[in-house]
């Protein structure tokens, strides 16, 4: 919900219609053929110093594998590598699919899937993994190492932004790896044309309705992927989840907004207890 408590104009293609889940209230209308997608961090996780020690919100996996009961499908696109989802929201259980390294990676059958496309990228991603920790190891800058991408974190040393971005933009350069920029943090990707828009693009197509919550720049490509989907008849309605950090392009995209992964939690339980009744 927005600061005055609205939840905004309902987006194209669809009706308000429930005072509380305002434009969410289209996917109670079919939810055996409705999709719920969320991010992770910022969304079901609070925003932690330390990445590592990000947990989702206690009550989270609970909520998602209510909403598994009752929506065709459910599931959790994120940034993360795959095996960490896999840990923080194994109580979820295997009815929430999980999507991770922006889709790179996926849990199919039980077990870690991962995209033929980055195999040519991965010597890359290991060369920019020396080179961070070359340049940073003295200093609290975290180089998240997720074997198909890397990210330099510097929420514990935030002046070593700048030059954080300078690396990045060097490294970039020299290997042609892409830049994600993120929450105090510059992510180095495969250019392969796999982000959240590609995965929430094609799980969510042909569904009656669809809905992603995301909190972070990285999931404009998800809100956009929505759009693309709604002139084929699936209403679509983009959630973010905001904070002091928040891109002012996410929430100007947004057709719903709360405020921190506890709102969001919150409409998730609503969306899950009205879904059941």
């Amino acid at each position: 919900m927005r600061d005055d408590g609205s939840t905004g104009a309902p987006p194209r293609g669809t009706a308000g219609g429930d005072d509380v889940l305002g434009p969410l209230a289209v996917l109670l209308e079919s939810p055996s053929a409705s999709a719920v997608l969320t991010d992770f961090d910022g969304t079901l996780s609070p925003i932690v110093e330390d990445p590592a020690l990000a947990h989702p919100l206690p009550e989270a996996p609970g909520v998602l594998r209510s909403l598994a009961q009752h929506f065709a499908l459910v599931a959790v696109v994120s940034g993360r590598p795959v095996s960490f989802l896999t840990q923080r929201l194994a109580a979820a259980g295997p009815a929430v699919r999980l999507f991770g390294a922006y889709g790179l990676e996926w849990i199919e059958d039980g077990e870690i899937r991962r995209s033929g496309a980055v195999e040519p990228w991965l010597g890359a991603v290991a060369q920019v993994v020396e080179a961070a920790r070359s340049e940073f190891g003295a200093e609290a800058v975290g180089i998240e190492d997720k074997g198909v991408s890397v990210t330099v974190h510097w929420r514990q040393a935030p002046d070593a932004g700048s030059r954080a971005w300078d690396f990045a933009r060097d490294w970039s350069r020299r290997t042609g790896l892409m830049l994600q920029p993120g929450r105090m943090a510059v992510e180095f990707r495969p250019p392969v044309g796999i982000d959240k828009g590609s995965v929430v693009e094609e799980l969510a197509r042909g569904c009656a309705a669809a809905c992603f919550a995301g909190d972070d720049a990285g999931d404009l490509a998800a809100f956009a992927a929505l759009d693309r989907l709604a002139p084929d008849g699936t209403r679509t309605v983009r959630v973010a989840v905001t904070d002091e950090e928040t891109p002012p392009e996410l929430v100007a995209a947004a057709d719903v907004i709360v405020r921190g992964p506890a709102e969001a939690l919150d409409l998730f339980r609503t969306l899950a207890t009205r879904a059941r009744s």
